[in-house]
């Protein structure tokens, strides 16, 4: 039974052993051997590697995948007309020589990313402090971001290589800080206000002009039509009266019978009319009078 226990107990300690000399490097990662807290080997494939157990040696590991930094700094920055400026900007970046990154840089990727990041935000203020505002925002904004990358690379690849690559560098917002912003949209404001104030006014103006252009061509258009019609009228009237005296003048006594009737029915228009007179001694009342005629005598 003791056999049996101790050769239980052997294997158990040469798994134990052989899990401590055995590990995996993911496709993902580089793995890094230390002895000693020394390097002692950088593993760049995937697979699975032997190293001697701890403390003789242990084994970490570090992203070989792209990795992306966004800015997170909003202090603005300086154009070369002195305006305040904020912008927004991201790296994308990759660890290439482990050994270097860790001696130069650090232990993980989060050290490199911190360190990166004052880089790259003194490469832009260097750069934005040549520039106007409309360069900024015009195309030759690629060129100050291939700029502030050269610059980055020159610094990450200098006397002491951090063991990165810097991929691209993009801005992805450049504007006025808060106060300026302000003001600008205030005078945009005022600008478009004026301009509507202004296209108003002009509308009004030929608005006005119009209706005076619509009221004289009706004035105009009135004054000839009633023109017209009275000259139609008079040539009417001329004519009836040229009728009136043709019929007239071939029977006076009917003509004076006819104007008398004209008269007593313009006088007696409304059965509310009212005349008082004497019909025997009023010549208005003489066809009257005259038209019960006395018989003839036999």
């Amino acid at each position: 039974m003791n056999r049996v226990g101790f050769i239980l107990s052997s294997l158990l300690v040469a798994l134990a052993l052989a899990s401590s000399m055995l590990f995996v490097v993911d496709q993902r990662q580089f793995g890094v051997v230390y002895a000693l807290g020394q390097i002692k080997d950088v593993i760049t494939e995937p697979g699975l590697n032997i190293k001697l157990p701890p403390p003789f040696q242990n084994v970490s590991y570090i992203d070989k995948r792209l990795l992306t930094l966004d800015s997170v700094d909003t202090e603005p920055m300086l154009t070369a007309e002195k305006q305040r400026v904020v912008i927004d900007w991201y790296v994308r970046w990759r660890i290439t020589e482990p050994s270097e990154y860790i001696r130069n840089v650090g232990l993980d990727e989060a050290a490199g990313a911190s360190q990166l990041n004052r880089v790259v935000r003194n490469a832009f203020q260097e750069e934005i402090n040549k520039r106007t505002v409309k360069e900024l925002l015009s195309l030759k904004r690629e060129a100050l971001m291939e700029d502030v990358k050269k610059e980055v690379l020159e610094k990450v690849k200098g006397t002491k290589p951090w063991g990165i690559d810097v991929v691209d560098v993009r801005i992805t917002r450049a504007d006025y800080v808060d106060a300026i912003t302000e003001s600008v949209y205030r005078r945009m404001e005022a600008e478009r206000k004026r301009v509507a104030n202004e296209l108003r006014s002009t509308g009004a103006a030929e608005g006005e002009k119009i209706r005076a252009d619509a009221d004289r061509q009706r004035e105009v258009t009135v004054a000839n039509a009633y023109r017209d019609a009275q000259k139609i009228k008079g040539e009417g009237d001329a004519e009836a009266a040229k009728i009136y005296a043709e019929s007239f003048g071939r029977d006076p006594q009917f003509a004076q019978f006819y104007r008398s009737l004209e008269a007593y029915k313009s006088s007696f228009a409304k059965k509310s009319d009212v005349m008082v007179v004497d019909p025997s001694g009023s010549e208005f009342f003489k066809t009257f009078r005259g038209s019960a005629a006395p018989a003839p005598k036999k």
